[in-house]
């Protein structure tokens, strides 16, 4: 007789599953809202760069785990915005 899954198995993998996706997202947040915003002295806004999105985009195209890619840029892009409008992130003044 060959052995057949468990549903107690099933199910302990489909919580890791969800953890992995939870994690994921929240890196992603995170990654998403680095921003590095250099000031020169002349200008008193300065030019911030996206480098949290770029590193982030790089990692979300080379993942082997893939849980869905369009969510993973979505939630990049929405994270570039928010870090955009919050002060988070490098500053570098000279």
């Amino acid at each position: 007789m060959p052995k057949t899954k468990t549903k107690s198995k099933q199910r302990s993998q489909a919580a890791e599953l969800d953890g992995v996706f939870i994690l994921k997202l929240v890196l992603y947040v995170l990654l998403g809202s680095l921003w590095l915003k250099i000031q020169h002295a002349d200008l008193s806004s300065g030019i911030p760069l996206p480098i949290g999105l770029g590193l982030g985009l790089i990692f979300a195209s080379h993942e082997h785990f893939r849980v869905d890619r369009k969510i993973e840029y979505a939630v990049l892009v929405v994270a570039a915005l928010i870090g955009l409008m919050i002060p988070f992130g490098l500053f570098i003044g000279f």
